[in-house]
């Protein structure tokens, strides 16, 4: 059997179709366990069910992960330009207000 036979969408889609839901379930299960071990004995915090783990899941990746890559670049493969302009940006954007920098300082 070769490997661009192997590859066929016919034999990808069952198991595709079979992981992805099992992976879930995984996931969903890792963190409603997390979620019930920590939370509630340290914080009081209610437990979840394994939907609102998924829910949860779901949104730390809106959140903190995105959608793809969205444009943005790993600074290792930004050219030099780009990363001074990007660290520009940031000292600009983030710098400390005026007579607070330790440039002041006496």
């Amino acid at each position: 059997m070769t490997i661009k036979r192997f590859l066929k969408w016919y034999y990808i889609a069952p198991i595709v179709l079979v992981a992805v839901p099992l992976f879930l379930a995984l996931m969903g299960e890792i963190v409603m366990r997390l979620w019930n071990g920590l939370l509630p004995p340290l914080f009081g915090w209610p437990q979840i069910t394994r939907w609102q783990a998924l829910g949860l899941l779901v949104l730390c990746r809106i959140l903190f992960g995105g959608f793809g890559s969205g444009g943005s670049r790993h600074p290792k493969d930004m050219t030099p330009e780009e990363r001074e302009r990007f660290r520009r940006r940031m000292r600009e954007r983030f710098r400390e207000s005026p007579g607070e920098g330790p440039e002041t300082a006496s």
